[in-house]
């Protein structure tokens, strides 16, 4: 059932501009009901991030993908993310010809196959290139996998619950570390070596083709209706040129963007420094496995408080929960980094080598150390939810925020890219450390102009500039189909 009436500004689910004609869809009911209700929807793509980047984040969170040497995985994670870059650039465009499913179903194989290549230099030692390469084609993979995930992310809630919805798809996806944290910790808790065994990436293996084959059970984006009847836009691009003139259409359009790309660029660099500098220098396998475990744990926590309790906080208006947000995230990145910097003094390469031995659970020192893993869960999460909320303040439009994720991820995986290369030629840690923190307060710093003058309390219709563009064919409602 169809109805059509003006929709008020203040009070509405969507907040968007009052005098703006929507169309109000009546939502099935049943088990159609649930399958079709955008929180299913974002909690089956979060299973799909579970299973695979999930325990892409468990082996790496683990220091040297759970081996001795750090510096093959360095350059994997650096040959990861030269092409994420890369092709991050135009998935957005990608994503819109193909759509999110089929993203989704090409994009999961990339993680089966990086584990896999732990898996075999595990038996084979002298195939370390194969992680190497194997890194470089996830790095493909991963740019259709996180532009799909973050499109639907960010399209299907309405604008009251962009942050709560975030929050559910960032608890469900660390869920992944957690787990995979959980079993390289049991798996290993007795042993005495550095590193882990083939039991652990067997279950990471088993793991991730599940993941491969989730979403097929996803429903279609055009048929979705929020949980206040709107549609979710339905549109489609005729032809790869239009696709990628989006990319420019988006930038001419909204320019403000500009500003959050420090803070995408920023926005996963500092793994580089918590996982293979502080994780994997300073502790023991089993110490490694439980720090990582603790970590991926906080980030399910940081992620919702943030994304239900200060962004979806209703009785502020949106320009204050903006701020809020970006207070909370400035802080963090200054506490947190003002503690690390006083560990970071009291070791070097030199002072602590692979083969040397590292501290474990049982020492005097650990639970302090531990308790700074868990405020970086925390940092992480409300950074990246606090980034998705931003571009999702701009934007409604499917379309375009493909784009905006495309532009995330392409950012995010050049700062990866460049801090994991210094660390595989051995750059000192407290350089790579001092690098960290610095890009962390800029991210945070260039990103106060957008929060303060683009961020609106509704959401306007010439926010949704790829949905105006010529060259624009809408799909047929389903009413209009034969």
């Amino acid at each position: 059932m169809l109805a059509t009436g003006e929709e008020k500004a203040h009070g509405s689910g969507s907040e968007t501009s009052s005098a703006v004609r929507v169309e109000i869809y009546e939502r099935p009911r049943g088990w159609r009901g649930v399958y079709y209700h955008p929180a299913t929807q974002i909690c089956l793509v979060g299973l799909v991030c579970f299973m695979c980047p999930g325990m892409f984040n468990a082996l790496n969170g683990l220091g040297a993908g759970g081996q001795v040497d750090a510096t093959t995985s360095a350059n994997a994670n650096s040959a990861l993310y030269s092409t994420f870059a890369f092709f991050a650039f135009f998935s957005g465009s990608v994503h819109n010809v193909l759509g999110p499913r089929i993203c989704l179903l090409l994009g999961t194989w990339g993680y089966t196959l990086y584990i896999g290549s732990y898996f075999a230099t595990n038996i084979h030692s002298n195939a370390g290139d194969f992680i190497v390469v194997a890194g470089a084609i996830l790095g493909v993979c991963a740019a259709l996998v996180w532009t799909a995930q973050g499109s639907l992310m960010m399209a299907y809630p309405t604008e009251a619950q962009k942050g709560t919805f975030i929050g559910y798809f960032w608890g469900i996806f660390n869920l992944g570390g957690v787990v995979g944290s959980a079993v390289a910790f049991g798996s290993n808790f007795n042993s005495t070596a550095n590193k882990v065994g083939n039991g652990t990436y067997i279950v990471f293996l088993v793991l991730s083709l599940t993941g491969v084959v989730l979403p097929l059970f996803l429903a279609d984006p055009y048929k979705m209706i929020r949980t206040d009847g709107t549609r979710v836009t339905p549109i489609r691009h005729p032809s790869w040129k239009t696709e990628f003139i989006s990319l420019f259409v988006a930038l001419r359009t909204d320019p403000w963007i500009v500003l959050l790309f420090p803070m995408f660029f920023a926005s996963n660099y500092f793994y580089t420094w918590q996982f293979n500098d502080y994780n994997g220098a300073l502790f023991n396998i089993r110490t490694r496995g439980l720090n990582n475990f603790v970590y991926w744990t906080a980030q399910i926590f940081g992620s919702f408080f943030i994304g239900h309790f200060i962004l979806d906080l209703r009785r502020f208006r949106r320009r204050v929960r903006a701020f809020l947000g970006w207070s909370i995230v400035v802080v963090l990145v200054f506490a947190v980094h003002l503690w690390s910097y006083y560990y970071q003094l009291t070791y070097t390469r030199a002072s602590d080598p692979p083969t040397a031995v590292k501290m474990d659970i049982n020492d005097p020192s650990y639970p302090a150390h531990v308790w700074l893993m868990i405020f970086y869960g925390l940092l992480d999460s409300m950074w990246q939810t606090t980034a998705y909320w931003l571009m999702g303040a701009m934007s409604n439009d499917p379309a375009k925020l493909a784009v905006f994720t495309g532009f995330y991820k392409c950012f995010q995986s050049a700062g990866s890219a460049v801090v994991w290369r210094l660390d595989a030629v051995q750059k000192p840690y407290m350089n790579i450390f001092i690098s960290t923190w610095v890009l962390a307060a800029a991210g945070m710093i260039c990103a106060f102009p957008l929060v303060y003058a683009r961020v609106k309390d509704y959401t306007e219709m010439d926010d949704e500039a790829l949905l105006t563009r010529p060259n624009v064919e809408r799909l047929p409602e389903p009413s209009e189909k034969k």
